[in-house]
């Protein structure tokens, strides 16, 4: 069993900052790549922002130059820095874990919400 917490979110006002993070534990081989999704209410859940083992990331164009995805291999956990947040930033974000054997890993999501 592998369980994903993730914690972070909350209410903030545009151009604020928020960080997030998710361990990652139980019975997890080494991990490849880790990333965070997000979906907003009446949209598909999208890419935010991925990072393999190695360090290598990607980012959707939305996000670029506001978001940092970094990790711990150490602790299983990777975070997302939200910088200059906005109003279309709102929605439910899940981190994902993909281990070496292709087993694929969903948190249950955090909220985020940009509002003044």
């Amino acid at each position: 069993q592998v369980q994903l917490v993730e914690s972070g979110g909350g209410l903030v006002q545009p151009g604020g900052s928020l960080r997030l993070s998710c361990a990652a534990s139980g019975r997890i081989v080494s991990i490849y790549g880790m990333s965070w999704h997000r979906q907003a209410p009446g949209k598909e859940r999208e890419l935010v922002a991925l990072i393999t083992r190695g360090g290598s990331t990607n980012y959707a164009d939305s996000v670029k130059g506001r978001f940092t995805i970094s990790r711990d291999n150490s602790k299983n956990t990777v975070y997302l820095q939200m910088n200059s947040l906005k109003l279309e930033d709102t929605a439910v974000y899940y981190c994902k874990v993909v281990d070496y054997n292709g087993m694929v890993y969903w948190g249950k999501g955090t909220l985020v919400t940009v509002s003044s």
